[in-house]
């Protein structure tokens, strides 16, 4: 009698291969599918949560954005070391020349201020000075004049006003000052140095500002905009996230062009109420040709963990209302812009943010602990080269980029914790930025330039934003 025949399973090795097959298809579609979404996981997290929330796994998705961030954001910042970029110790560059004004108490330097001549060095004598009970200290409309101290650390100017100095008269300087917001209510002390109209030509060098929503304001007066200023060498931060549902950016320049905003030490600009979404540095409004390099913007590095969103570096921020445009219209919020050769960290959002910017420059930053770039709108057009960014580069709603020559990491090996470009650094989460190993250069690069501590690159410069960080240190 003839046996029957038997079904044979297939083997093990076929179905553990087209297992293996499977798990590969399903990996390669979840990360296609991440990267075109090139949403970096401190990004995903919030999206998954409201999601989650909105089918009532409310405890789940606020499990999925924590976990999703800190994989994403690491160890906090440590303090930061003393640095070449910032206010220094020593004055920056000759004193300013002409007819010394000695201030030694607040009705002397309101008296200064409003009177001053052209060429006036309004001095104050070492001490602290505060001033309250009038909207802001009026300059006047002189020219050319210096508000001083003679030497950095020896002057403090306690502000309990909406704003401190109102700049409307051209090529005022002010150096040297330690200035602190001092209002009980936060909202209440909006800027340190608003410049408007007629100040062009404004320079604010070697201060330390503190505690303002935003300590530098530029912005035009509907027919008189406040072109070619320099903020240079400043430090400038805030001891707690700002208590007002008002604009906080370190630097918010609206509708001036061919600015100079360099050599600054910007951090902790949080916002607690309305949007919460806060700004480094940031200009727009229609102006043209202004330039942000060689800073170093630490979003959190004291308060880390506030709520909301902070944005290292942005050209066109928060956008600008037809009034504020430069001409009453904004083609573009910003058009020929540099962003050169900044160090930008510790960002709950992204590093370097572009919303309606033509023909922007973005050269040898490095950027770590953000989101990365993000260049939006269709008015937005970048180059975007040379660059350290620990996150993805991505553009959206139309925007161009040529973005051929930088070292940048997916969002699909964020997501598994990894941060390759961390490792470059001795230790990055303590901001000892020295090479690991021998630096990444790039070919051939004519007139690179300075790099951020200051020393001329070489014609094959390392990525990023300097070549040896010792060189950007004090000591």
């Amino acid at each position: 009698m003839p046996k029957k025949s038997r079904r044979r399973s297939p083997p093990f090795k076929k179905i553990a291969i087209a297992l293996l097959l499977i798990v590969v298809f399903i990996a390669a579609a979840i990360a296609w599918t991440l990267e075109s979404m090139a949403l970096p996981p401190r990004q995903l997290g919030p999206v998954l949560e409201g999601r989650l929330a909105g089918a009532g796994l409310t405890g789940l998705g606020a499990w999925v954005a924590r976990t999703f961030n800190e994989r994403d954001r690491g160890a906090p910042l440590a303090a930061l070391p003393a640095l070449r970029v910032g206010a220094q110790a020593l004055s920056i560059g000759p004193a300013s020349a002409g007819n010394v004004v000695p201030v030694e108490h607040e009705e002397a330097a309101i008296r200064a201020l409003e009177k001053a001549q052209p060429g006036d060095v309004i001095t104050f004598a070492p001490g602290t000075y505060r001033f309250n009970g009038r909207p802001y200290l009026a300059t006047s409309s002189a020219s050319g004049v210096t508000v001083r101290a003679g030497r950095p650390g020896t002057v403090t100017l306690e502000f309990e006003l909406r704003e401190g100095f109102l700049i409307a008269s051209p090529n005022w300087t002010f150096e040297n000052l330690h200035i602190r917001g001092t209002c009980d209510v936060q909202a209440g002390c909006e800027h340190a140095f608003h410049v408007i109209g007629g100040g062009a030509g404004f320079v604010a060098r070697n201060n330390t500002v503190t505690d303002f929503n935003t300590p530098f304001k530029i912005d035009g007066n509907g027919s008189a905009y406040p072109d070619n200023g320099v903020i240079e060498h400043n430090s400038i931060r805030n001891t707690s996230a700002r208590d007002t549902v008002g604009s906080v950016s370190a630097i918010e320049l609206v509708a001036a062009s061919n600015w100079a905003i360099r050599a600054n030490l910007v951090s902790d600009f949080a916002k607690e109420k309305g949007d919460r979404t806060s700004y480094g540095l940031q200009a727009r409004g229609g102006g043209k040709g202004n330039r942000i390099e060689r800073n170093v913007v630490v979003c959190e590095q004291r308060l880390r963990g506030a709520p909301g969103l902070r944005i290292g570096v942005s050209l066109g921020g928060a956008g600008s209302t037809v009034s504020q445009c430069r001409g009453k219209r904004c083609a573009a919020e910003q058009d020929g812009g540099v962003i050169d050769a900044n160090l930008v960290a510790s960002c709950s959002d992204e590093g370097i943010h572009l919303q309606r910017a033509a023909a922007t420059a973005i050269t040898h930053n490095t950027v770590l602990d953000t989101a990365g770039v993000a260049v939006l709108s269709p008015e937005s057009s970048a180059t975007i080269h040379g660059n350290i960014i620990d996150g993805r580069i991505v553009a959206r709603a139309g925007a161009a980029i040529d973005a051929d020559d930088n070292l940048d990491t997916g969002v699909t090996r964020l997501l598994t914790g990894a941060h390759p470009l961390r490792a470059l650094f001795v230790a990055a989460d303590s901001m000892n930025l020295r090479w690991r190993g021998d630096p990444p250069r790039r070919g051939a690069v004519p007139l690179a330039g300075a790099d951020l501590c200051g020393t001329t690159r070489p014609t094959d410069p390392a990525y990023g934003a300097f070549e040896d960080f010792a060189a950007c240190l004090t000591n």
